[in-house]
C-alpha cells in the first residue's frame, strides 16, 4: 500500500486532531506489546538460570539412600534403621542390566578446612570416580578424582568454589598445594567450579570431595555407605525402574520391597519431566496473555478509528465530491490505523527491550552473564509484523463504512 505525502499529512493531521483519544488507544497497544515483549524474556531469562542450576546433572539419574523402615516385614518391627552397604552396588549392576552407572556417595559433615592461615567449614564427601558421570564437574583448575586415587587410596581432593576463595584468597592455581581437614592431610588436585541446583550432601561450591576408599578409613565406616546413584542406559524410563532397584536394595536388608519411606529413590527424570511441563505452561500463558492484551487494543484502535470516521463524515464527503476515489479513502484510514498501532507497538517493544536489558545487567556477577533475559530478533519481527495485521485488520471496518460514505448525504451533514 503506498501513501503520497498529501495522505500523509491528512493523517498526521487527524491523528492531532484526535489527540487525546490517539494516546489513549496507544497506550493500549503500546502496554500489550510492552508485556509480551518483558513476560517472553523473563520466562527466557528465568528456564536459562533453572537449566544453569540442574547443568552437568544427568537427566536419566536416580538416587537411592534409606531412612527408618515404615513397615513391619519378616517379624521385624517397623521404625527400623539401617545402611546400605558397597555389596548392594554390586546387587544392582547384576540384577538391573539396564542401569548404565552405579556409584556411591558418602557424607562426612561440615568439617574444619585449613590452609596456613584461613579456614572454612566445609562439607566433606566421599565418592567414587564414577560419580562425575552423574553429576558432571565444571573443572577451572586440575582434574577430577580417578580410579588410580581410589585404587591407591591417595589423599588428594576436589573443592569447591567458595571453599578455594576462602582458602586461597590470593587466587591462582592451587593444584599441588595442601589443606588439612581434621588432622588428615589432602593435597588438591582440582576447583570444581559447579554450583547446580540438586546438590547432593550440600551445596557444590561449599563441599570438599576425597576417594571413598580414603573416607571409609578416615571415619570408621567399613562396607556402609550412605546413598548410590545411577544413570540408566540410553533410551531406558528410569521411573520405571525404581520399584526393582528398591526390590533389589531390599532384599538385601530384609526390607519389605513396597516400603518406599525405608528405601527412597529420588528419580530426577519427574523433576525434569515436571520441569518442562512447567515452562511450556508459562510460555503458553505469556502469548496468551500478550495476544489477548494485543488484540483488545486493536479492538480500542478500531473504535478510535469509528468514531473519528463519523466525526469527519463531511470531511470524506467534500473529498469525494471533489474527485477521491474509494480506495483512497480506504487507503488513507487503513494508514492511519497502522501508522496508529505501529508507532505504539514498536514503543513497547523498545521500551521492553531496555527493560529487558537492565534486568540482564542487574543479573551480571564478575562479568559472567547469569542468564539472557532479551528476546531473539524473529520473536520481535514476529511482534512487529503481528502488530501492522492487526492495525490494517483494526481499520477495514472503519474504512468501509468511510468508502461507503455517499458525497451529497455527507455534505448535507452539520
Amino acid at each position: 500500500m503506498r501513501i503520497d505525502l498529501d495522505t500523509y499529512h491528512e493523517i498526521m493531521n487527524t491523528l492531532t486532531r484526535n489527540k487525546s483519544r490517539s494516546l489513549l488507544t496507544g497506550f493500549g497497544v503500546f502496554w500489550g506489546v510492552f508485556m509480551l515483549v518483558v513476560l517472553l524474556g523473563g520466562g527466557k531469562g528465568l528456564k536459562e538460570i533453572l537449566q544453569k542450576n540442574f547443568a552437568g546433572f544427568a537427566t536419566n539419574t536416580a538416587m537411592i539412600w534409606t531412612q527408618p523402615t515404615s513397615k513391619p516385614y519378616k517379624g521385624l518391627r517397623k521404625g527400623r534403621y539401617f545402611s546400605m552397604q558397597l555389596n548392594d552396588m554390586e546387587r544392582l549392576r547384576q540384577q538391573v542390566a539396564e542401569l548404565d552407572v552405579v556409584t556411591l556417595f558418602m557424607f562426612g559433615g561440615n568439617k574444619q578446612a585449613v590452609s596456613g592461615e584461613y579456614n572454612f567449614t566445609a562439607f566433606v564427601m566421599g565418592v567414587d570416580h564414577e560419580f562425575t558421570k552423574v553429576v558432571e564437574p565444571k573443572i577451572r583448575y586440575g582434574r577430577t578424582l580417578n580410579g588410580m586415587d581410589m585404587r591407591q587410596q591417595r589423599k588428594v581432593c576436589v573443592i569447591g568454589k567458595q571453599v578455594y576463595a576462602r582458602l586461597f584468597p590470593k587466587g591462582g592455581d592451587p593444584c599441588g598445594e595442601r589443606i588439612r581437614i581434621d588432622s588428615t592431610y589432602f593435597q588438591v588436585v582440582g576447583v570444581d567450579y559447579q554450583s547446580g541446583g540438586i546438590n547432593i550432601g550440600g551445596d557444590a561450591e561449599q563441599r570438599i570431595t576425597i576417594p571413598h576408599t580414603v573416607f571409609r578409613k578416615m571415619y570408621n565406616r567399613g562396607q556402609s555407605i550412605d546413598g548410590v546413584a545411577v544413570t540408566g542406559r540410553p533410551g531406558v524410563v528410569m521411573s520405571r525402574l525404581s520399584s526393582r532397584m528398591r526390590a533389589v536394595v531390599a532384599r538385601g536388608h530384609q526390607v519389605d520391597p513396597t516400603d518406599e519411606q525405608g528405601i527412597m529413590v529420588f528419580n530426577t527424570e519427574i523433576l525434569f519431566t515436571m520441569l518442562d511441563n512447567l515452562f511450556s505452561g508459562v510460555n503458553f500463558l505469556v502469548w496468551l496473555v500478550g495476544i489477548g492484551t494485543l488484540l483488545a487494543g486493536a479492538v480500542g484502535v478500531s473504535n478510535i478509528m469509528m468514531v473519528t470516521v463519523k466525526e469527519r463524515t463531511s470531511e470524506i464527503g467534500i473529498r469525494r465530491a471533489i474527485g477521491a476515489t474509494p480506495r483512497m479513502i480506504l487507503s488513507q484510514i487503513v494508514a492511519e490505523s497502522v501508522l496508529l498501532t505501529a508507532v505504539a507497538g514498536m514503543s513497547g517493544i523498545l521500551i521492553g527491550v531496555a527493560i529487558l536489558q537492565m534486568i540482564e545487567l542487574a543479573n551480571t556477577t564478575d562479568g559472567i552473564l547469569e542468564a539472557h533475559f532479551q528476546v531473539d530478533f524473529w520473536t520481535a519481527v514476529m511482534a512487529a509484523v503481528l502488530l501492522c495485521v492487526l492495525g490494517g485488520l483494526a481499520g477495514l471496518a472503519p474504512a468501509w463504512r468511510a468508502m461507503n460514505v455517499r458525497p451529497v448525504e455527507a455534505m448535507a451533514e452539520d
